[in-house]
């Protein structure tokens, strides 16, 4: 595996982000942020990867969420 210093998401399981998130944020806010039904409608962590994995743009706007988590956490 290539080593990538510079990206933050490298190593770091879609999972992981989701999670990070839900415990960060929470559901409620993560759907207001991101209009997408797997987080307003009956949210799960296995919904929510489902349907991130197969949507490129929805999962875009998470990663990027995930970002200014990171970028504000610290």
């Amino acid at each position: 595996m290539e080593s990538q210093p510079n990206n933050p998401l490298h190593g770091v399981k879609l999972e992981q982000i989701i999670n990070d998130l839900v415990a960060h944020y929470g559901w409620e806010y993560m759907g207001y942020t991101i209009k997408i039904k797997c987080f307003t409608d009956n949210p799960s962590v296995k919904s929510s990867l489902k349907f991130l994995r197969r949507t490129p743009w929805a999962r875009t706007k998470v990663e990027n969420m995930y970002l200014n988590y990171l970028k504000n956490k610290n």
